[in-house]
C-alpha cells in the first residue's frame, strides 16, 4: 500500500508541475488529489497509519493519484512528527469509489478550526464550447457571492461547501462581494473558461488573519465532441492575485481568502500544540 501511495504521489507531483494524466482512473481504480490549504504550516500527511507526504508545504498539490477503490485513513500532523498518533487534523476516512475523482482537502473551516473534507470532482462530459467551473469554499471567512455583470449567480456560497457551472468558454468578468451585498471585495478580475475543462477554485486562508490566497486545480479532457481534448492534466496554482478567474473565480478568490484565514488559524493552532508537546 505505502509503495503504491508514495508511487502516485511522486507522479501527481509531476502533474502539479504540468504533466498530462488522465482525468478517468481505471475501472477498478479512483483517482486522488490533495490539497494542502492551510497557511503557514509545513506537515507531514499519513494514509492509513503510513507516511505518504513528507514536508507538504501550504498551496501544495499532489496528486491525482491512482489507487484501487476503498477507504482510506487520512492523518495530517505537523512536519516531521515521530508518528501519526497526535495528528493535528484527523484521523479521517476517506470513502473513494471506483471510477470517482476526488480531491482532499485539508484547510480550516469557517470559525478558523482544522479540518479536512472530502470534495468529489465532476469530470462528466462538457457540451461542446463550454467549460465547467467549480468554486470551493475552504477558509476562515464568511458566506459570498460570486457576481458576473453586476448580479449573483453563486449566491450566499459557505465553508466547505461548493458551487458547479457549466459556462460557454470565453472570459467573463467576474467579482466577489460578502453574501447579500454587490460590493465587491475581490474583483472584478477576467476569468478564463476554457472549453472541455474543469477548472477548480480554492478560497484558502483566513479573512481575519489577512492571508487569504487562491488555489486552482485543473483537469481537462472532458470535451464531449470528437475532436475535443483526448488527455487530463492536473495541476495547482496558489497565487493571491485576482487575475485567475472565471466568472466563479471571484467566488474561488474568496474562498480562497477564507482558505488562507482557516490555514492560519491552523497553523497557530499545531505549532501551539507541538511546542506544548
Amino acid at each position: 500500500m505505502k509503495k503504491i501511495l508514495i508511487a502516485g504521489i511522486g507522479a501527481g507531483a509531476l502533474v502539479a508541475l504540468g504533466a498530462v494524466a488522465p482525468a478517468n482512473a481505471a475501472e477498478d481504480n479512483a483517482m486522488l488529489s490533495v490539497l494542502h490549504g492551510v497557511p503557514g504550516l509545513t506537515v507531514d500527511v499519513y494514509v492509513n497509519d503510513e507516511l505518504t507526504l513528507d514536508d507538504f508545504e501550504p498551496g501544495d498539490l499532489a496528486g491525482p493519484l491512482e489507487l484501487p477503490a476503498g477507504t482510506y485513513t487520512v492523518a495530517i500532523t505537523a512536519a516531521d512528527a515521530a508518528d501519526a498518533s497526535e495528528p493535528a487534523i484527523g484521523p479521517v476516512d476517506l470513502p473513494l469509489e471506483a471510477g470517482g475523482n476526488y480531491t482532499a482537502v485539508a484547510h480550516l473551516d469557517a470559525e478558523g478550526n482544522p479540518t479536512a473534507n472530502l470534495f468529489t470532482n465532476d469530470v462528466s462530459d462538457i457540451a461542446a464550447g463550454e467549460g465547467r467551473l467549480t468554486v470551493r469554499h475552504v477558509a476562515a471567512a464568511p458566506a459570498v457571492d460570486v457576481l458576473a455583470g453586476g448580479s449573483a449567480v453563486i449566491s450566499g456560497l459557505e465553508n466547505p461547501n461548493e458551487e458547479t457551472l457549466n459556462l460557454p468558454a470565453g472570459t467573463v468578468e467576474a467579482s466577489v462581494a460578502a453574501a447579500g451585498t454587490t460590493d465587491p471585495v475581490i474583483g472584478p478580475a477576467p476569468v478564463d473558461v476554457t472549453e472541455g475543462t474543469l477548472t477548480i477554485v480554492y478560497a484558502w486562508g483566513s479573512l481575519e488573519d489577512e492571508n487569504l490566497d487562491l488555489a486552482v486545480q485543473t483537469i481537462t479532457g472532458m470535451h464531449s465532441s470528437p475532436d475535443g481534448v483526448p488527455a487530463g492534466s492536473a495541476g495547482l496554482v496558489a497565487t493571491n492575485s485576482p487575475e485567475q478567474q472565471v466568472g466563479i473565480w471571484a467566488a474561488a478568490g474568496l474562498a480562497v481568502l477564507a482558505a488562507v484565514a482557516l490555514a492560519a488559524g491552523f497553523a497557530r493552532k499545531a505549532i501551539t500544540a507541538k511546542a506544548e508537546r
